[in-house]
């Protein structure tokens, strides 16, 4: 079975997993040591923004997360059909739930917590690891096949998924705070230039939409569940994301201006940010040459010309729905996005390089139920939208097209970027 593989790893037995937890530890650490290297001589000390946590916060939460939901869990054996808030055993750390809780914790208040040095933080990490592979090996299956533990080993695939998609967290604070990063991380942070093909017309047919959920499936999120079918009527969508060489044209076009091209709501934002910041573009972008086409955007600190085939990137839903508005196009749904990931790789459909914007607002699918973290999906349900994809910082066993990420449309912090469908 491979490490890096979204199949498997989302129905890893006890080997696989162990070796994938370590490997996301020593991801999260090559990570933070790119903040240690830039601001470990201010005490970690960087500026509130809704789209970081305080550094040390975020390493010991992920810390704080797996001890939560495996060493101090009386019932991770029972995976799904665990009580959430039944009492928990006792933290190695005492002070543990009162710094990284995040439920208990709001973000304006972990900035101004008295949290432990990175020394402290780091043996939490190592000592809170140390225990649950522990735990992992003493697991008792009930057969030879992964898929008859799933619910032994939920906890452990859903601690896994949850350090990889914090880690990328970890990479978009960086971004967020212009933290220059080791030259490996640099080349693969950087989305690709694509080949520009036309857009592919993908036939009506019946796409069963989900996971399926139940003995032997594997580990879902449960926004994921359940399979369920809808009839999907031909439609016509992107091969690839828009490029900057697009998006450029629509900046050209004096958009930002152009009220009408917009949602009321995003006109709202964009104003606000015009005011704040002259915001005229994307974010991080520092230079847009209309005439010339090129475009300097901030990349960890460093202005770097993007190339006019590669992902326009750091884009807004509200600027997403905008471009689409004035290229008299839609964004996808994301059934047809999935359908299209699924079915048309072959004929040219590209993705993977950046989160793709849906035209989708988040809601559970029929028949949804909730998962032990009841907070992970419900508290956005209705008010986010959906991205699908993945973009360069996620990790190789995360990109699954079923995968449903979901931010608010403000936000532009992650890597995101669009694709369009005709109307």
């Amino acid at each position: 079975m491979n490490l890096n593989d979204p199949g498997s790893t989302r129905s890893a037995g006890q080997g696989l997993l162990s070796l994938a937890l370590m490997d996301a530890r020593n991801h999260t650490l090559h990570l933070f040591a790119q903040y240690q290297h830039a601001l470990e001589a201010v005490h970690f000390a960087v500026p509130q923004l809704a789209a970081v946590n305080p550094p040390l916060w975020e390493l010991g939460h992920l810390g704080w997360f797996q001890e939560w939901w495996i060493a101090r869990n009386m019932q991770r054996s029972l995976g799904t059909r665990c009580d959430s808030a039944h009492t928990r055993l006792a933290s190695i750390e005492p002070r543990a739930d009162g710094w990284w809780n995040a439920e208990a914790v709001p973000h304006g208040a972990r900035w101004s917590l008295d949290l432990p040095d990175m020394s402290a933080c780091r043996a939490y990490l190592l000592d809170t690891l140390e225990g649950t592979l522990d735990l992992l090996e003493k697991t008792a299956l009930s057969g030879s096949r992964n898929g008859d533990n799933d619910d032994a080993l939920y906890f452990y695939r859903l601690c896994l998924c949850y350090e990889d998609m914090r880690s990328e967290s970890l990479a978009s604070g960086a971004q967020a705070l212009g933290l220059p990063l080791d030259e490996t991380l640099q080349t693969a942070f950087t989305p690709r230039p694509m080949t520009v093909r036309e857009p592919l017309v993908i036939p009506a047919t019946v796409w069963q939409l989900g996971s399926v959920r139940g003995p032997g499936a594997g580990f879902a999120f449960d926004n994921e569940k359940p399979v369920h079918a809808v009839s999907v009527p031909e439609f016509e969508i992107d091969a690839q994301p828009v490029t900057w060489a697009q998006y450029v044209e629509f900046v050209g076009d004096g958009a930002y201006d152009r009220e009408e091209l917009w949602h009321p709501d995003g006109w709202r934002w964009l104003q606000a940010l015009a005011a704040s910041e002259g915001r005229r573009g994307p974010r991080y972008v520092d230079q847009i040459g209309i005439t010339s086409g090129a475009v300097i955007q901030n990349r960890f600190g460093v202005p770097r010309r993007m190339q006019p085939s590669q992902p326009a990137l750091h884009v807004s839903w509200w600027e997403a729905d905008a471009w689409c508005r004035w290229a008299g196009r839609r964004l996808p749904a994301e059934v047809e996005w999935e359908l299209a990931a699924h079915t048309a790789a072959r004929r040219g459909f590209y993705w993977g390089d950046v989160w793709e914007w849906m035209g989708t607002t988040f809601r559970p699918y029929p028949g949804f139920t909730p998962d032990p973290g009841q907070a992970y999906s419900q508290a956005s349900f209705g008010t986010h939208k959906v991205l699908r994809g993945a973009s360069f910082a996620t990790r190789a066993r995360m990109k699954t097209p079923r995968h449903r990420n979901f931010q608010l449309p403000e936000r532009d912090d992650v890597f995101c970027g669009f694709r369009s469908c005709a109307l």
